[in-house]
């Protein structure tokens, strides 16, 4: 009787991930994500066009801020009446945001932490900040066009 042959080291999650997405696709058109360790562009915008309305500024808590998900935009109240607006993909790995907890922007794929009056990272393996958009108060509400 043989003896099992030697085995190679472990494969990583993310090898065995985009591996298996390489094989489906072969098969049918499959969107992957997080397949790369940067944010890298396939020369499409996936920012809104124009301005956006985000409802309220008064849903945006100082010190704080909110993530609009499906816009793909957080905002972010650093000083009273004072907002920001950022991109919510992440600059590490291209996830959404998630929350704006003790003053900053937090992702939950890798735990990059940025500021909320710059964008700046702060922790994690993000290689740079969160690019800014505009933002304005008008009649109340938020208005953000992405650049």
């Amino acid at each position: 009787m043989s003896e099992a042959p030697e085995t190679s080291p472990a494969t990583s999650r993310r090898t065995l991930l985009c591996g298996a997405a390489a094989v489906l696709a072969a098969g049918g058109t499959v969107a992957v994500t997080g397949c790369s360790s940067s944010a890298g562009s396939s020369g499409k915008s996936s920012a809104p066009q124009g301005a956006v309305d985000l409802g309220p500024a008064s849903a945006i808590p100082e010190g704080g801020g909110k993530v609009f998900r499906e816009q793909k935009i957080v905002v972010t109240q650093p000083a009273a009446g004072q907002f920001k607006a950022f991109s919510a993909k992440c600059t590490h790995a291209g996830c959404i945001v998630d929350q704006v907890k003790q003053e900053q922007i937090q992702c939950p794929c890798h735990g990059s932490r940025f500021g909320i009056a710059d964008g700046a990272v702060q922790d994690g393996p993000a290689p740079s900040p969160l690019p800014a958009y505009a933002v304005t108060v008008e009649g109340g509400n938020l208005k953000v066009t992405p650049s």
